[in-house]
């Protein structure tokens, strides 16, 4: 890759993390909100880095060394520091940023991943009397299997996530969880009994009661629900955790 192709590379990387990190939510799409700031800075810098070469690869020419003979070899300035050809595919992911962000993670994904253990939990604090309760599909199932009060029996829980069709049938509610980001992904289901499979990445509420499947307050309990109701829902803002959801404005 040629210095003169430098410049533009990293003045559009430059702009496209700015306008993903600025403009749109897209960024929550590969890392988690709180890196919102390095992005931005990353930006800045190689943008101001892109400008800075400009500025420099127009200031005067050097004079060119005719005393050492072959001129040729060096007055026109042969750069043997030139990258390989492949290099000229970075302008993808660049362009990319600005005009056409890549999906995110989905059923697909999920549907290669295991689901995530919960960690052990010592106390849980009293249910809240609202019916259905919100629950994260992290906390259903840590109640389902660690909670020895066996609070969550029979109780009516509504939880969010988007749907991952099972190999062999059935499906399940699906939540994707950045670390960091998109790379250190690990996924959280909770398997669906009762209501047929809806289309892969569908974002649901889905409200139900725990599906009777081992000891309730035990490692056997199955992370599963007996579905009573669903509704589409828009994907919310925070997509990537298993928060409780902040739907779009």
């Amino acid at each position: 890759m040629k210095r003169t192709a430098q410049v533009p590379l990293l003045v559009l990387t430059g702009l496209g993390l700015l306008h993903t990190a600025l403009f749109t939510d897209l960024y929550l799409r590969y890392v988690k909100e709180g890196l919102r700031p390095l992005l931005i800075i990353s930006g800045v810098l190689l943008l101001l880095l892109g400008l800075a070469h400009a500025m420099l690869d127009r200031g005067p020419a050097k004079t060119e060394d005719h005393d050492h003979g072959h001129g040729d070899d060096h007055g026109h300035g042969h750069d043997h520091s030139t990258a390989p050809r492949i290099a000229w595919l970075l302008f993808l992911p660049a362009l990319s940023l600005l005009f056409y962000a890549p999906p995110a993670l989905g059923a697909y994904t999920a549907s290669h991943a295991g689901s995530e253990t919960v960690k052990k939990q010592k106390g849980f604090a009293a249910l809240p009397a609202t019916s259905p309760l919100p629950m994260t599909l992290t906390d259903f199932t840590t109640r389902v299997q660690q909670d020895k009060e066996l609070a969550i029996k029979g109780r009516s829980v509504e939880m969010t996530g988007f749907a991952t069709p099972v190999k062999g049938g059935g499906w399940d509610l699906t939540r994707i969880i950045f670390t960091c980001c998109a790379a250190d992904a690990q996924t959280v289901k909770v398997h669906m009994y009762g209501t047929p499979a809806p289309p892969a990445n569908t974002w649901l509420a889905v409200t139900g009661t725990w599906h009777t499947q081992g000891a309730l307050g035990t490692r056997t309990a199955a992370a599963a629900l007996d579905v009573h109701a669903t509704r589409n829902i828009a994907q919310p803002v925070n997509a990537f955790t298993d928060d409780l959801p902040l739907t779009p404005s």
